[in-house]
């Protein structure tokens, strides 16, 4: 693209990123092999030489969304026929998905899946040359070094498990993903290093299940192990992780993030349902009586954690009976917040194909009872902070409000405090003045 300089032009690219935060963090991978090749990031898709599509499947809505999204780069193409298009993700992943996406979108120079982005840097160098590249064959890229851009400072996101091998009945990511193939535990400990180095004050561990860390490798390595070693390291940083199932949470894991101050005392654990009947059905592989005594174990191993959770309404069969379970399930253990939503059929998963699908009016209305029980727990638990210290890292401005930056407790909530000097990127003390459902306000402290 021409950048209003006789003597020069500049390439670019723009990324569209869908879905989960392991998306997010292969996005800053695709950046890494874009700007190797020489292209810059831009801020509008009508300004890029390339152009990405980096998608999701796990809801149909994310799906037709994506679909609606690539149809509008035709346009794009024709104004500006050297522009690259680009799809790869979890979208492209799916079975025979790839052949359609050639035969519905012509335009589109770049069909790549989950687990062959080293293939990326040479599909682009070829698109160049109009020559296209439609390529979703099971690669094993764990291993490439890939380069990266990061974008999310002050977190940086550590890939330690690529894959699942829970086959859950309602969920296509085993499909795309493929099944589970851990890091060694020195690779992911030298790159944590090197990221404290540079600066970052939060590590998220990312895995489609960070508690099966280990279980395929040789060495005897495990996730409490891993983080008791991430906990070693020099500097003064915070260690997350997700995301966790339940089956796989051992005491052990719980007591290293109940011994190691620079592991934070939050827990995404998802339930996904609060009767047991759906939970087998859902091959989760635990009931609701499990799951609740290991909510009680983790509270009282490590004080003030916050546990939050991902539940879903309308899965085939649930009856208003099921329902209740969940809302009496949700009452009990007391999530400081939890990510609600309808189920949503997957083609090549076994939910797909059972009896009883519940109607899109009824998911409707106990997804709408669901967020309102869950919505008073959230407010308590914030009005239980009001007058608490907590340190908070800084991740950037609320542009809503003059002088006024957000981050998170190491619980896991949002607060909001003014400010007339730069915050960004540092820990300080807040004191919790009010709140606004899951949202804290809180005045800065100056450090003793």
């Amino acid at each position: 693209m021409y950048n209003g300089n006789m003597d020069t032009f500049e390439k670019f690219y723009f990324i569209n990123t869908y879905g989960c935060q392991m998306n997010i963090h292969e996005s800053e991978k695709i950046a890494g092999v874009l700007e190797k090749l020489g292209y810059f990031p831009c801020d509008a898709e009508n300004k890029a030489d390339v152009l990405v599509y980096n998608t999701c499947c796990i809801r149909e809505t994310a799906e037709a969304k994506i679909h609606g999204h690539i149809g509008e780069a035709k346009i794009l193409k024709q104004n500006n026929p050297d522009l690259i298009v680009v799809v790869c993700g979890c979208m492209s992943q799916q079975s025979g998905v790839a052949t359609s996406l050639k035969r519905r979108f012509p335009f589109v120079d770049v069909v790549l899946g989950t687990s062959n982005l080293d293939l990326l840097e040479q599909a682009v160098v070829d698109a160049k040359q109009k020559k296209k590249t439609v390529n979703t064959d099971e690669k094993n890229y764990v291993l490439v070094n890939l380069p990266k851009v990061r974008t999310s400072r002050p977190n940086a996101w550590v890939n330690i498990i690529y894959g699942c091998n829970n086959f859950c009945t309602y969920c296509i990511v085993p499909y795309v993903r493929g099944r589970e193939h851990s890091r060694p535990i020195q690779d992911i400990v030298s790159e944590v290093k090197d990221l404290i180095a540079k600066g970052y004050k939060e590590i998220t561990l990312l895995g489609q299940n960070v508690n099966s860390y280990g279980h395929d490798l040789d060495d005897g390595t495990n996730f409490a192990q891993l983080l008791n070693e991430v906990a070693k390291i020099d500097g003064d940083f915070r260690v997350r992780f997700l995301t966790n199932h339940p089956k796989d949470l051992t005491d052990d894991v719980i007591q290293a993030i109940a011994n190691n101050k620079k592991i934070c005392n939050s827990i995404h654990l998802p339930v996904q349902s609060g009767s047991s009947d759906i939970l087998k059905a859902m091959n989760r592989k635990y009931d609701r009586d499990y799951y609740l005594q290991l909510v009680e174990k983790i509270k009282k191993a490590i004080p003030d954690v916050g546990i939050s959770t991902d539940i879903m309404v309308g899965f085939p069969g649930e009856t208003e009976q099921d329902f209740l379970d969940t809302l009496d399930l949700v009452k009990k253990a007391r999530f400081s917040s939890a990510f609600c939503f309808i189920y949503s059929r997957r083609k090549g998963t076994v939910a797909d194909k059972m009896d009883n699908q519940i109607s899109r009016a009824e998911k409707g209305v106990r997804i709408k009872r669901l967020l309102e029980a869950q919505n008073v727990i959230t407010k308590e638990i914030s009005q239980e902070m009001e007058g608490t210290l907590q340190r908070v890292l800084i991740e950037g401005k609320n542009k809503k409000y003059v002088n006024t930056y957000c981050g998170r407790t190491e619980n896991g909530r949002l607060v909001n405090v003014k400010s007339d000097v730069d915050l960004f990127d540092q820990f300080v003390w807040v004191k919790i003045k009010k709140f606004q459902s899951a949202t804290l306000w809180g005045e800065l402290q100056k450090e003793d």
